[in-house]
Formats: C-alpha cells, structure tokens, sequence
C-alpha cells in the first residue's frame, strides 16, 4: 500500500526543503522502502535541489515535445504509449529514490483522451512505490487536475506571518474536498517565536490543526542551493509521531 504525503503552500514558504526533510527521514527510518518525489510545482525546484536540471516532463508527454532517450516501439496502444513515456521521465536519485517532473498539466475539464490516459498511467506509477511525496503548486487542487488520488497526509507550510497563516486557511479550504480521509495541517516554518502564540490561535479560531513548528535557519536564508537543513531535520522528527505515517519499520 502506498503511503501519500502532500506538501502544499506558497512559493517561498519552505516546500522543497520539508519534502527533502522527510525524504531523508523515511530513508532513515524504512531504508528498504521505495520512495518517489513528484515535483508537481511550476518552478521546478525540486530537482534544482539536487543539482539537476530535469526538462523532461509529464507535460513534455501531453504536448508530443518529449525526446524519449530510445526508439518508440511499435504496435502499442496509447494508454500502453502513454505508461512507456512515463517511465522514460523518471529519474533515479539512488536504488530506492526515483524523482520525477509534471510541469504544466492540462484542464480538468479537457475531454481530450491524452488526460485520463495521463491520469491513469501517473496512479499506476503512484501504486509501485512504498512513499510517494508531492512537491505540489500551492494547493491541491493543481495536483488533482493532473490524478485523482486520495492523500494520507497533506502538509501546508505557512511562514510565520500573519498574512501567511491567512494564505493558509485559504490553501485549506481550497484543498479539503481534494483531502478527504486523510490528515490535513498547517507546519508553521522560520519561527522566530515573537508571534507564535497568536498565529497559533488564528488557525485554532480557523479550525486547522497546527502538526508542527520549525524554527528559523539562519543558513537556509542564505539561499542553499540544496535546501537541507538540520534544524528542520530535528523539528520534523519532533513532530513526526503526529502524523498519519508509518511511526517505525515492520
């Protein structure tokens, strides 16, 4: 069965460094256990993190301007095609680590046949791995245009301002049909401390669970361009037995 984690919020406010933080956690926690990153964010930084430049994409698929590392083979059907080109984008980050790229995705409401057939390979290859964790573009809403599948855990990383706790509440309520049945809050990030106490009433007053804090990393302000942080590291372990994952290896 594979485990869904989500992380959502704006551009900036710490995404790409939480999604590597619990990479590098379940690494450490169930070392045998594949794990997919699907960077569903425009920017692209996720792979940037780890020092690639992945031009190949789900979009790349949709648009025919994809160019496939091996000849197409002949006689597949589309939905066949369609899973082939799928597994020609994926990266390999290490032997149970595979990172792949969306990019732009299409209307849901396109009735082209290339958007089932698109959504219906990206959940075949969802279902192979153990953990799979999308880097997603603001909220989920963006991510269910590209696959209708249900998320165990959907994280929305807020900074720790008060403008950025009511973008929150906002990700949220766009985001909540799309998170049904699984956990849902907010991980507030760069706290400082001064406003903690008030931006935690503003999300109970909102309803929305806070799963975690993290504090400010002086060195990740400096703009790493690998986005690890030992301080997020330690605060993610810190709130880990709250979430709606696997607390040990079977």
């Amino acid at each position: 069965m594979t485990i869904k984690i989500a992380v959502t919020g704006k551009s900036g406010s710490g995404k790409t460094t939480l999604v590597k933080s619990f990479l590098s956690i379940l690494e450490e926690q169930f070392p045998d256990k594949s794990i997919l990153l699907f960077d569903n964010d425009l920017t692209g930084e996720l792979g940037h993190s780890f020092g690639l430049d992945i031009r190949n994409t789900i979009y790349g698929i949709r648009s025919g301007k994809h160019e496939y590392k091996t000849g197409i083979p002949q006689g597949m059907t589309k939905h066949e095609y369609v899973e082939w080109a799928m597994e020609d984008i994926i990266v390999s980050l290490s032997d149970n680590v595979d990172i792949i790229v969306s990019w732009l995705v299409g209307a849901k409401d396109c009735r082209c046949p290339i958007t089932g057939q698109i959504n219906d390979a990206c959940q075949k290859l969802i279902e192979r791995y153990d953990f799979v964790i999308f880097d997603c573009e603001f909220d989920l809403k963006y991510l269910n245009q590209l696959v209708d599948t249900d998320m165990d855990l959907t994280l929305i990383v807020a900074n720790s301002t008060i403008d950025s706790i009511h973008l929150a509440k906002r990700i949220a309520e766009f985001s909540a049909k799309y998170a049904v049945g699984g956990q849902m809050g907010v991980v507030i990030n760069k706290v400082k401390n001064e406003n903690i106490n008030m931006l935690s009433e503003q999300l109970r007053e909102a309803e929305i669970d806070i799963l975690g804090t993290i504090p400010f990393d002086e060195q990740l302000a400096e703009g790493l361009l690998d986005r690890k942080s030992l301080i997020v590291n330690d605060a993610v372990r810190q709130f880990y037995f709250r979430l709606n994952l696997p607390q040990e290896n079977r």
